[in-house]
């Protein structure tokens, strides 16, 4: 697998001539994916060759159909009563709503207040003032309007139900010319009422829609529409499995993951901001210990090792400890001990003192004990998209996620990183979860459309391996099952004060270096830095907040 300048023209305006893609030097095989799912069900292999017909093979031939089809039970959909997504659409009036959109934005923000119970108790905004987070501009409110609203889609007919009234003549010719983004809505709003039949055929018709290689609203539809489905069918979980990648960290996995942090450059900007802070950490220190709870691949310390190579004075020793999951992908496949070696190999080439420390075990698992932390070293924990992944209250009482935090807190660290994505799909319930990932997600499928090609193997890789199976997760899964667990910087604030740190804000020195190189992708990224976190987001959406704590 070797790294080459991408020749593919740059048409978008935002096109970085930098970028890299990704070709197999070997003999050009093909990876496959094996897509899970109950044992009565023949599994399905997908290459990453794309044709026009990769999207039936990729998503329709999967044993989710079969699950759809033959069993009419699933999930009830019912994860917010009726009457709250009652509340939620019910305007007054079209007319109303289209001359006053103040008072159906002050209505979201009623609503999201009494659903999302966890807004930051300091009083949370917009990052880049446009609204607030879950907002739902006309578009995804027009297809939804109805003068009847039942409480029971059980007892509702054709006519009365929740969106019953497009069985009229004019409503179904308006249905054709409805955009996926409106499809989805409905698909949603249907499946949270239970009424699984109608959204069965509205999920065939999307289907039709969409494509993987279409502009960014078919693309995310094309995804969304799935997880749909594997709601319904209650087979989320398998499809989440299915598409990991089942090979090393030497694999197309980590390729897609580096091209990721290349064209949406806001995963990588919040990376060189936890380094930026660890860096500085090390000022004076002799040796400085870092602990990553999910080191994954390790590709954030190849850069922090560059950067310490290029510090003037004496290079303090560093000790790197990487927990990893015994049971996932990489360890099985010795992932991590790949990662170690190719760090320590950097780190000899470069001239850092360097050690590294493998810990197999289940984050939840891990006690200080097992960490060996010795005196006299300055103990740093890094935190990058990792925290989002343990559960909290809302899914057992154990609270693994604060439980991690306070054992952090008694461990002394001189410095805490946290980077996350900015957004909430942790506690709200699967209706504007559903519309707030989809938000989120068509953000960073647009910043994808302004730096790659649609046609780019490349970015259909991204897509698939790094977003799709975070968007199945989050629509389709609920309780332990669920695993993507996003939470807005509020909160993320909040829970560390509780475990008792104090925000360090991040230095002027490291944001100016950030906002340089964000000139050089494109002005349609921005930053913002807020109560000592910084926010990388694109255009008016905050996409992923980097902070430093103490």
């Amino acid at each position: 697998m070797s790294l080459v300048r991408s020749a593919e023209p740059a048409t978008a305006s935002c096109r970085n001539t930098k970028l890299y893609s990704v070709q197999d030097s070997s003999d050009g095989t093909n990876m496959a994916f094996r897509m899970s799912g109950p044992d009565k069900h023949k599994p399905v292999y997908v290459t990453d060759s794309y044709s026009s017909e990769s999207y039936e093979k990729y998503f329709l031939d999967s044993p989710m159909d079969e699950l759809i089809h033959s069993s009419s039970s699933g999930i009830s959909g019912s994860s917010i009563p009726s009457y709250q997504i009652r509340d939620y659409l019910e305007i007054q009036s079209p007319d109303t709503l289209d001359s006053d959109p103040d008072r159906m934005k002050l209505k979201l923000q009623e609503l999201e207040r009494a659903l999302l119970a966890d807004i930051d108790v300091e009083g949370d905004f917009d990052m880049f003032a446009t609204g607030p987070s879950m907002e739902v501009d006309g578009e995804w409110s027009d297809p939804i309007r109805t003068d009847s609203l039942h409480d029971s889609p059980k007892e509702s007919s054709s006519s009365g139900s929740f969106l019953g009234s497009i069985s009229s003549n004019k409503e179904v010719s308006n249905v054709s010319i409805r955009s996926p983004k409106q499809r989805l809505i409905e698909c949603a709003a249907l499946i949270s009422e239970g009424n699984i039949e109608e959204a069965s055929a509205i999920i065939n018709e999307l289907r039709q829609m969409v494509s993987i290689q279409g502009d960014p609203p078919q693309r995310i539809a094309a995804y969304m529409v799935e997880g749909l489905a594997a709601r319904m069918a209650a087979s989320g979980k398998y499809l989440y499995k299915a598409l990991r990648c089942k090979e090393p960290p030497s694999s197309d996995r980590l390729a897609a993951m580096q091209i990721l942090f290349e064209v949406c450059p806001c995963f990588k900007f919040g990376f060189m901001a936890a380094n930026g802070a660890i860096i500085e950490a090390f000022k004076d220190e002799k040796t400085v210990h870092i602990i990553d709870f999910d080191i994954s691949q390790g590709n954030q310390y190849i850069t922090l090792i560059q950067t310490l190579a290029k510090q003037p004075g004496k290079l303090p020793h560093l000790r790197l400890t990487g927990v990893d999951d015994p049971e996932s992908v990489q360890r099985l496949n010795g992932g991590l001990k790949i990662v170690g070696l190719r760090l320590e190999k950097l780190a000899e080439l470069l001239g850092v003192p360097f050690e590294f420390q493998a810990v197999p075990s289940r984050t939840a698992l891990v006690t200080p004990s097992m960490l060996d932390c010795r005196p006299g070293e300055a103990l740093i924990v890094n935190f990058a998209f990792q925290l989002h992944h343990m559960p909290d209250e809302s899914v057992s009482t154990i609270n693994q996620r604060d439980q991690l935090l306070r054992m952090v807190k008694s461990m002394n660290p001189k410095l805490v990183t946290v980077v996350e994505q900015d957004v909430n799909t942790n506690t709200s319930p699967f209706f504007p979860r559903f519309i707030e990932a989809y938000s989120y997600y068509s953000a960073v499928f647009d910043s994808l459309d302004a730096t790659l090609p649609r046609e780019s193997q490349d970015r259909m890789n991204v897509e698939r391996q790094c977003l799709a199976r975070d968007i199945v997760n989050i629509v389709a899964c609920e309780g332990e099952e669920r695993i993507e667990r996003y939470e807005v910087a509020g909160k993320w604030r909040a829970r560390m004060k509780m475990a008792g740190f104090n925000s360090r804000p991040v230095s002027s020195d490291v944001i100016d270096m950030i906002r340089k190189l964000i000139q050089e992708y494109c002005d349609r990224y921005k930053l913002k830095e807020d109560l000592g976190a910084l926010h990388f987001g694109w255009e008016d959406k905050s996409l992923i907040v980097a902070s430093a704590w103490s």
